[in-house]
C-alpha cells in the first residue's frame, strides 16, 4: 500500500498514534507530560517509532531520517532527564520544550513521506528537498517556537516568575 513494507506500515501506524497522542497531551494539558496518559502514550509511541524507522532503507542506506530519529531519542532521553529534576531550576523547562520539540520533529518525515506519495500518481512534494515542503516544515518550526515561548511563559507563571539564571 502506497509503497511502504509491511515494516513501514507498522513504523507509519505507530508514528502516527504518537503524533495523535502528542497533540492530544499539548492540547489538553498545554505540555507533553509523561505523567500524563496521552503523555506517556506518546513517549513510548515515539520511541517504537524511532527503533521502528532504524531498519527501513527506503531511499538507500542510513540517511537523514535516521540522523532525525537519533537526534529524536537524545532529546527524549534529555526532556525524561529534566522530568527527574537533574537540571535544577531549569528542569521543567527543558522537560517541557524538549518533548514538544520531538513533537515537530514527528512532522518532518510524517510530511515528507505522506506527501511524496499522495495524492497518488500525483503527490504535492517531489521529495525531501522540495520548496513547497521546505516552506512548511519551517513554518511548522516557527509554530513550535511560538509554542515553545508560551509553555515557558505559563511555566514561569506557575513558578511566581522563576527563570533559569534569573534571580527568583
Amino acid at each position: 500500500m502506497f509503497g511502504l513494507t509491511s515494516l513501514g506500515t507498522v513504523h507509519t501506524a505507530i508514528g502516527l498514534v504518537a503524533l495523535v497522542a502528542g497533540l492530544v497531551a499539548l492540547s489538553r494539558h498545554g505540555r507533553v507530560s509523561p505523567r500524563s496518559g496521552s503523555g506517556r502514550l506518546y513517549v513510548w509511541a515515539t520511541v517504537l517509532t524511532c527503533l521502528t524507522g532504524f531498519p527501513i532503507f527506503q531511499h538507500g542506506g542510513f540517511g537523514p531520517p535516521h540522523v532525525l530519529g537519533i537526534l529524536t531519542l537524545v532529546v527524549l532521553g534529555i526532556a525524561a532527564l529534566g522530568g527527574r529534576g537533574i537540571f535544577g531550576g531549569g528542569s521543567a523547562y527543558v522537560e517541557t520544550v524538549g518533548y514538544s520539540l520531538t513533537v515537530f520533529f514527528h512532522f518532518i518525515p510524517g510530511l515528507t513521506e505522506t506527501f511524496t506519495r499522495l495524492p497518488q500518481g500525483a503527490p504535492w512534494f517531489s521529495g525531501p528537498d522540495d520548496p513547497l515542503l521546505q516552506t512548511i516544515v519551517g513554518a511548522l518550526f516557527v509554530v513550535f517556537l511560538v509554542g515553545a515561548f508560551l509553555q515557558v511563559r505559563a511555566l514561569r507563571s506557575e513558578r511566581g516568575g522563576f527563570l533559569p539564571g534569573r534571580a527568583a
